[in-house]
């Protein structure tokens, strides 16, 4: 058995960063990141956009290089944990070796959901979450393929976007009545509507796929929901994720309603020695004042960050609103909100294209969204954090 001062399952942008943050706040003891892709840390959010165009290779979107960890002292292997024992701390890898940590931080990530309708398993059915898939995906995307994309959330309209710049033929399925209609309200998801068209991909919205087959010519047959069978020679699962707790389930930890690992505003949870951060995590928000789930790279490198102080002894809390930056096609939006619900949505449009989206339960603003508009996007990030009126 080997004994590790830091152990970090995972290594997502919350592993690296609480990697790192541990070695800043002071933390001596020997540090751990275990990487089931057998790879160093990368920059995730090319994967949809520059990298899937061509346009950056992966050595370029790596977080940091191996001589930022060797300086750090610290170590980055390929394993896979099987089992998590809180009580002895320890946690078994798929190798048949042993680790008793110090302390240990849960950075498990999310992994996509594939429907349960018939053919979602099928070899031209692919889905995009590492770099692996990435690059599967784009050397496939030669320009004149068929590609059809399933849902409409941020990655499935990015990567449509994307996947049209190559020149593929794009066509979208989405079960909601507009990109983000749940998450940014009507008019919002009219004008994301609007971008997808613009560039080129034919969606269909109110449609969900029921079935995936393989036609004799070695194609693929979508059936949807509603309107014809969209024939294609790639199938692009987009339709969502799920966390990564299964570890920390059969250890006996506490998880939320979807499934996220419980922590507190410095990223401990209930179990000594042991924290969790990122997408597979539900942590209390030390500002918002209850437990909130978020997929956003940004903030599983501030939550990351705190878990990693945290197990140096040093005193960090997650404050920051949350919040991402999305590009499909031309266009960037800016978002940062609360991410659990609102009642209100009041959109200001400001010409040539720019415009603010302000969301807002009881009265109070609890998320902003913006194009070509920073300032607002600034000064929405504090009036968020300060429960200010809405505008």
């Amino acid at each position: 058995m080997t004994d590790v001062g830091l152990l970090v399952i995972g290594a997502g942008p919350a592993g690296h960063s609480a990697a790192g943050a541990y070695r800043a706040a002071g933390g001596t003891g020997s540090v751990l990141v275990l990487t089931i892709e057998g790879r160093l840390p990368y920059n995730r959010p090319p994967l949809s956009k520059d990298l899937l165009r061509g346009e950056v290779e992966p050595e370029q979107i790596l977080l940091e290089d191996g001589d930022w960890y060797a300086e750090r002292d610290i170590a980055v292997r390929p394993g896979r944990a099987m089992v998590l024992d809180p009580g002895a701390r320890v946690v078994a890898l798929e190798d048949g070796s042993e680790l008793r940590y110090a302390a240990c931080v849960l950075a498990t990530g999310a992994e996509p959901t594939r429907p349960p309708v018939p053919g979602a398993e099928l070899p031209g059915v692919r889905v995009l979450r590492t770099l692996d898939d990435a690059l599967a995906l784009r050397e496939r995307a030669a320009p004149g393929a068929r590609i059809v994309v399933v849902g409409s959330g941020f990655i499935g309209c990015e990567a449509a976007a994307s996947l049209r710049r190559r020149g593929c033929e794009v066509a979208m399925l989405s079960d909601e009545t507009a990109p983000q209609h749940a998450r940014l309200g009507e008019e919002v998801g009219a004008r994301l509507a609007a971008w997808l068209e613009e560039a080129g991909v034919a969606a269909r919205h109110g449609a969900a796929v029921e079935a995936i087959a393989e036609t004799p010519a070695g194609s693929l047959r979508v059936e949807a929901s509603t309107g014809p069978p969209l024939d294609a020679d790639l199938v692009l699962l987009a339709a969502g994720v799920r966390p990564r707790s299964d570890l920390a389930r059969e250890a006996g930890l506490a998880l939320g309603d979807d499934d996220e690992v419980l922590a507190e505003p410095t990223m401990r949870t209930a179990a000594d020695g042991l924290l969790a951060c990122g997408d597979c995590s539900r942590a209390r928000h030390a500002i918002a004042g209850r437990p909130l789930h978020v997929e956003h790279w940004g903030d599983a490198l501030a939550q990351g960050e705190i878990a990693g102080t945290t197990a140096a002894g040093g005193a960090a809390e997650w404050t920051t609103v949350p919040g991402f930056w999305s590009t499909i096609g031309a266009h960037t939006l800016k978002y940062a909100a609360w991410g659990d619900g609102f009642d209100e949505v009041r959109v200001c449009d400001h010409g040539g294209g720019a415009f603010t989206a302000w969301y807002g339960a009881e009265g109070r603003c609890v998320g902003v969204l913006t194009h070509e508009r920073d300032d607002d996007y600034e000064a929405g990030r504090e009036r968020i954090a300060e429960g200010a009126a809405l505008p």
